[in-house]
């Protein structure tokens, strides 16, 4: 903290006024002195007193013009300003308070109350901008605790999501690359940023109900038998119950508990549709069958983005939301489209083409 004496500006076209009141605060505080509205703008943008004494009735620019000017500068509306004036009635001290003023003195005054309310005004403003530091400083900590706290998730986040991988090797970065083509899909739909996070997230944890998945199953390589899809089935439950008693801002758990569902409740594992599945559900959904019809899997080779296409357009308005197909569309269909862009590796899933197009 600065140990320098405050700098009081005074604002006064009368010698004997200016006189008086330096005599009266040359102990406490440096001064700069101005006869004239003008001269006092100009001092102020250039050098900002702590406090400014301030007459009235002055010859060209009077003080409430000059207030009023000084409350409007952004650079200058936080500096407390007084009035010392002879004028006494209720509308003029009304006036100079509306304009910003915290204080109004009348004259002549007396010595010891000019003292005293300066000394108030100016330990005011002293402690006002150490609590305006202490907000800045507390509002660092907190973006840099949150920053932490966000490096935490997503290490958490993609250690779960990886956990799933290492188990199923063969779909290595389905979840990231999902993640991806849902975010640029909510995006495309204009949706926050908020939300576009929580479908992220989302993304990147839908298959972790994998985890329960037998790998045998996982892995297999050939279509599988009823009893094995329907162990599979059982992932966005499982996933669900992972993830239900984490506190995120997003409804994660649920996105990721439908995010096999179908509009027109075909899909599992609740059977519910239309609106009842949440629209990051329904996002992820297309954002998950593209990956899977166009990725290799043990079973076969990569099929390519047309077979996905074909699947989204057969499908549109039926399994999928319609405006989210016209989006993925015009995504993947753009020149140079890729999966791999900007990702990480993350996990995948096995889809079983007999039954659904992506598991």
């Amino acid at each position: 903290m600065s140990t320098e004496k405050p700098l009081i500006l005074i604002v006064d076209d009368n010698p004997t006024n200016i006189d008086l009141l330096l005599a009266t605060l040359k102990n406490s505080y440096r001064f700069g002195v101005c006869k004239q509205g003008e001269s006092a703008l100009e001092y102020v943008e250039k050098i900002k007193p702590n406090l400014i004494l301030l007459d009235v009735m002055m010859p060209g620019m009077d003080g409430f013009e000059v207030c009023s000017l000084l409350k409007r500068d952004p650079e200058t509306a936080m500096i407390p300003i007084i009035f010392i004036t002879a004028m006494q009635d209720t509308a003029s001290k009304t006036k100079g308070l509306e304009l910003g003023a915290v204080d109004y003195i009348t004259k002549p005054f007396h010595t010891a109350e000019v003292l005293a309310r300066v000394q108030t005004h100016v330990q005011l403003d002293q402690m006002k901008k150490q609590l305006m530091d202490q907000n800045t400083l507390l509002e660092q900590k907190v973006q840099e605790k949150t920053a932490e706290l966000q490096a935490l998730l997503n290490c958490s986040i993609s250690s779960m999501a990886r956990v799933v991988e290492i188990r199923d090797p063969y779909t290595a970065g389905h979840q990231h690359k999902v993640a991806r083509l849902a975010c640029l899909i909510g995006q495309k739909l204009g949706l926050s940023d908020f939300v576009i996070e929580g479908i992220r997230i989302a993304g990147l944890l839908h298959d972790v109900g994998k985890i329960r998945i037998p790998v045998s199953i996982l892995s297999r390589a050939g279509k599988l038998l009823d009893a094995e899809h329907d162990v599979i089935k059982i992932h966005p439950q499982v996933g669900f119950d992972i993830l239900k008693n984490i506190p995120f801002p997003w409804p994660i758990a649920q996105i990721v508990y439908q995010h096999h569902e179908r509009i027109d409740g075909s899909g599992y594992p609740l059977g519910i549709k239309g609106n009842e599945i949440l629209l990051e559900a329904k996002i992820i959904s297309v954002a998950d069958v593209t990956e899977a019809q166009s990725s290799f899997r043990p079973y076969r080779p990569a099929l390519g983005f047309e077979v996905a296409m074909n699947e989204l357009r057969e499908h549109r308005g039926t399994r999928y939301e319609a405006d989210i197909v016209d989006v993925c569309l015009e995504l993947i269909s753009a020149p140079g489209f890729s999966f791999e862009d900007n990702i990480e590796l993350g996990c995948g899933c096995l889809p079983s083409p007999s039954k659904d197009s992506v598991l």
